[in-house]
């Protein structure tokens, strides 16, 4: 199913259509501030598992990220982290970043692995951050992308859909993606790490 949201003024009636779907355990692909992502409920193990099965891989070493809406939720699943990173994140979120944590007892809980570390998202878009809030808990997030040996995303969601539709429920159209990953950052040691360069500048919120 194909379901077109309006990226600045998300429908609530559409928006609910979107979380009964993920609530029902199903597999959607959504807007992002970046590329499109992939994604389920966090607390649905078997779409969890499909999830990881359309990316071809193990869901218990998948570095699937997870999408909040803002950083009140954050502290329930990773481990206390210093002020210093804490004013970044506040600097940078909402925002193309990507913020690698360590992970408290939830994390592996919720993957059924050993994950130590988790990857914090909050995009600068209503749609999912909508979805999210409505949800009430975080939404798993893995990119998308063309099968070539050139790391192309796709941003037509019409074209997504048309390769997607056999594997996932629904996919959501807010209009055309970007074709530029996010910024990864590593805050799991002393010093903050920058493991990816993607849109989000890093030197404005540094």
């Amino acid at each position: 199913m194909l379901i077109k949201i309006h990226p600045e003024d998300p429908s609530h009636r559409l928006i609910k259509l979107v979380v009964d779907c993920l609530r029902q355990g199903g597999v959607i692909i959504y807007p992002t501030d970046t590329v499109y992502a992939l994604g389920c409920d966090i607390r649905q193990s078997k779409a969890v598992q499909r999830v990881a099965q359309i990316k071809g891989i193990k869901a218990e070493k998948a570095n699937f990220s997870l999408i909040c809406d803002d950083l009140s939720y954050i502290s329930e699943l990773t481990k206390p982290f210093s002020t210093s990173i804490y004013k970044v994140m506040k600097k940078a979120l909402p925002g193309p970043f990507t913020f690698i944590l360590n992970a408290n007892s939830n994390v592996p809980k919720l993957f059924q692995s050993k994950k130590k570390t988790v990857g914090i998202r909050i995009p600068e878009n209503n749609i999912v951050r909508d979805i999210v809030r409505e949800l009430g808990n975080p939404i798993i997030s893995t990119s998308i992308y063309d099968d070539d040996e050139i790391l192309e995303y796709t941003t037509d969601p019409e074209l997504i859909h048309e390769k997607y539709e056999a594997l996932v429920d629904m996919v959501v159209d807010g209009g055309f993606g970007d074709n530029q990953a996010s910024t990864v950052l590593d805050c799991t040691g002393e010093e903050l790490v920058v493991i990816r360069e993607g849109k989000g500048n890093i030197e404005q919120v540094l």
